[in-house]
């Protein structure tokens, strides 16, 4: 069996035991404890030890703010391929080049590892039951492969993502973020108000360098110009 094949069946054989019950928060960090259990890959090798035991391994997975971004700003982001920025043009041409999309960006802090008694789906019962009785709402179970465990962490991430996004684009066209802003080139509110702080940053000292740099992802310095060559003067 192939490395691609192996990891798709990873991703086939992983659930959730547990989901968190409060969605990705829109204006600020979420950090999320999460339980990865899994058949000790050494069962495989030695099955005297099959369903005697589970490994679990515990973190926490820390989502940074969410962030809108546009196509325009995406084709200046770093470290892509070309197929990548072909298809973020395509984009631009579709739905124009300040069409608002939220990023996300996720850290993994392990914590542990350890070997505890029982089947992984009993562990993960007994684990999830723990924590429905703290009240930690913002926990995940994870039964997967021990292997590929991060594969089955990074099915979560995306899965939670994906049920997060509409509450966080709701969240933010209620307070009027996404509106594009007609005097700044079009992009959307929160991006013109984040230009807006850079202006001030400068203003008492920031780097301008920086400012210009974020002009130009946005792809509105020609917008910006007289006022940014005014701390030159």
């Amino acid at each position: 069996m192939s490395r691609y094949e192996d990891v798709s069946k990873a991703i086939e054989q992983t659930f959730v035991a547990k989901f968190p019950k409060q969605n990705l928060a829109t204006f600020g960090i979420t950090a999320i404890d999460y339980f990865i259990v899994t058949e000790p890959i050494y069962t495989a090798f030695d099955s005297t030890k099959k369903d005697l035991e589970a490994v679990v391994r515990k973190g926490k997975v820390v989502a940074g703010k969410p962030t809108l971004i546009t196509p325009t700003y995406a084709l200046h982001l770093q470290g892509f391929s070309d197929d990548a920025y072909d298809y973020m043009r395509n984009i631009s041409r579709i739905y124009g080049p300040n069409s608002p999309a939220i990023m996300y960006e996720y850290e993994n802090k392990s914590i542990g590892l350890e070997i505890v008694s029982g089947i992984a789906s009993e562990v993960a019962n007994r684990i999830s039951n723990d924590l429905e009785n703290q009240k930690n709402d913002l926990s995940v179970v994870i039964v997967g492969i021990d292997e590929f465990w991060d594969v089955s962490l990074m099915k979560f991430i995306y899965e939670f993502t994906a049920s997060s996004i509409e509450y966080n684009a709701r969240e933010m066209r209620d307070k009027g973020l996404l509106e594009p802003q007609i005097g700044a080139g079009g992009i959307p509110r929160v991006a013109a108000d984040q230009i807006e702080e850079m202006f001030k940053s400068v203003e008492n000292g920031g780097n301008p360098e920086i400012l210009k740099i974020e002009l130009d992802k946005w792809g509105v310095y020609k917008f910006y110009e007289d006022r940014f060559l005014r701390f030159f003067k």
